[in-house]
């Protein structure tokens, strides 16, 4: 059985980034919360950042995801022109299938 059988999302699907309320470094930044992008890549199952900062290294391997965001969609700024895009990392347990 192939490994993308286990994943949530594939490349093209939409997605939101959730708000989890969590503060400090958690790599995903204010901006993309609660914002809509397209998965453009799987980048494999890596040990959870969040937990690795605080020495937690024990700890079940999460999917890791491109996502690309348009950049008018994050900032409301007539400057951006409508083909520049955001790419950014993002950790499974942040995202949610975008209805």
């Amino acid at each position: 059985m192939s490994e993308t059988k286990f994943r949530r999302f594939d490349i093209g699907d939409l997605v939101e980034v959730l708000d989890l309320g969590k503060s400090g470094h958690v790599r995903i930044p204010v901006y993309v919360r609660g914002k809509r992008g397209h998965v453009i890549q799987y980048c494999g199952k890596y040990l959870n950042p969040e937990d690795l900062a605080v020495g937690k290294t024990a700890g079940p391997a999460i999917d890791l995801y491109r996502v690309e965001f348009t950049q008018t969609s994050l900032w409301d700024e007539p400057d951006h022109p409508a083909q520049d895009r955001l790419i950014i990392e993002i950790y499974d347990h942040w995202l949610t299938a975008a209805k």
